[in-house]
């Protein structure tokens, strides 16, 4: 069998997702070390190619840019092979804390003694401060002059004020449009067109369609399961339109989720408290859909709370997948696209804009207290995990064991 010789390689990417932390900066620091250096898969130059290429489509852009990599070595098969290597650690993990909260919440309803809570009472708002940093961090790279300050200002102010997740893929649009009346920004001479094939993007278009109808079926017809189908819908349509890694997802899940359903499928604080904990974790911040998706399912028993966490990951990683594989054979062609090489300033800027609007979102919802009271501490957890980010070291694992060995001994 071919894959018999890829052995060695995929051990590499296994051992690499139960040590690749830090999120997507992180983690193509890893790889370079892991790939470029000591195993020689590819150049510094093709991965830094690769990064970029993804940085252009939605979904996980680390996640992307290691199947590349196993595509350069084996094709569409070892890609996919090397997908699932790489989620399955962290996505099992979030999925069996999504049991873990939910058995707390069960337990204390019934009056019994369940998990301590007070551990993760800095969770919340220092997940705001890892929000806030990534927010930063892009900022720095994609807000260059006054049209992208712009841009940004302006996504946010619409993220904030307009409750709809459609507003996600429309300030894209408009944002790339709008980077398009400059002319200044010409990409290098256009190469030999390449081949294109059609069949993933017709698969992408189509799974698109049959998971917005039966999830809209199973809201009318009141489907006693038919959250699943919701789930699906939801999932898929956050995987196909999120640019700007996991931290984007957070204003999205939160509006679905949280917002429209009142609550009803989870509250603010069990998606902060995943938020929070995905960032102790190696592997993609992707993965918490599987504990945003076990949670939704909660309700229904175990069964379905872990058919939850699967399919809220199978398909928020399905659409980038697919349209990886329909657009890397034509890459060469859509990075000389002038059309395509403007829009992605705006894009990028609007990224920006949304992911400060999200850490804006969720330090509301913890702001104040039952009795509506300011709380500070809240806001010093903030400063001082963004101050960690940005001027120190520390890797992202310990920041997080350190709020949670805090919770637990001052309370």
């Amino acid at each position: 069998m071919m894959l018999l010789r890829h052995i060695p390689f995929l051990k590499a990417v296994f051992l690499y997702s139960f040590t690749a932390f830090g999120g997507p900066q992180g983690h193509i620091g890893m790889m370079m070390r892991t790939f470029v250096q000591k195993r020689k898969d590819v150049t510094e130059e093709e991965l830094l190619e690769y990064n970029s290429f993804c940085q252009m489509l939605p979904g996980p852009s680390s996640t992307q840019t290691v199947m590349l990599i196993a595509m350069k070595r084996g094709g569409i098969p070892l890609a996919l092979i090397t997908l699932l290597l790489w989620v399955f650690p962290a996505t099992v993990l979030m999925a069996l804390f999504s049991f873990v909260i939910y058995s707390y919440h069960i337990t204390t309803i019934e009056g019994g003694k369940g998990l301590p809570l007070h551990l993760f009472s800095y969770v919340q708002p220092m997940s705001v401060g890892f929000v806030f940093f990534a927010a930063m961090k892009m900022m720095q790279k994609s807000v260059k002059h006054v049209a992208t300050a712009v841009i940004m200002l302006g996504a946010l102010v619409a993220t904030l004020f307009i409750n709809s997740p459609w507003v996600f893929p429309v300030l894209l649009l408009v944002s790339g449009v709008i980077s398009n009346f400059s002319n200044k920004r010409i990409p290098a001479p256009m190469q030999s067109p390449k081949r294109i094939n059609w069949i993933h993007l017709g698969a992408f278009a189509g799974i698109f369609i049959v998971a917005g109808v039966l999830s809209e079926l199973a809201r009318t017809e009141s489907w006693v399961h038919g959250r699943i189908f919701n789930i699906f819908e939801n999932f898929y349509r956050f995987g196909s339109i999120v640019f700007g890694g996991g931290q984007a997802l957070v204003p999205m899940m939160y509006i679905q989720f949280v917002s429209r359903t009142g609550g009803q499928a989870l509250t603010a604080a069990q998606l902060l408290t995943g938020y929070g904990m995905v960032q102790a974790l190696p592997g993609p911040v992707f993965s918490v859909c599987a504990y945003v998706g076990g949670l939704a399912m909660s309700h229904y028993g175990g069964l379905w709370q872990a058919i939850g966490c699967l399919v809220a990951t199978v398909a928020v990683f399905l659409p980038s997948t697919l349209l990886l594989f329909f657009l890397f054979p034509v890459y060469e062609n859509l990075k000389h696209h002038v059309k395509i090489y403007r829009a992605l300033e705006g894009i990028n800027s609007a990224i920006v804009g949304i992911m400060w609007a999200s850490g804006i979102f969720l330090f509301r919802s913890i702001a104040f207290d039952a009795v509506l009271d300011f709380q500070w501490s809240n806001l010093v957890v903030v400063i001082i995990t963004f101050s960690l980010l940005s001027y120190t070291r520390i890797p992202s694992p310990f920041i997080v064991v350190g709020w949670l060995l805090l919770g637990w001994s001052l309370h």
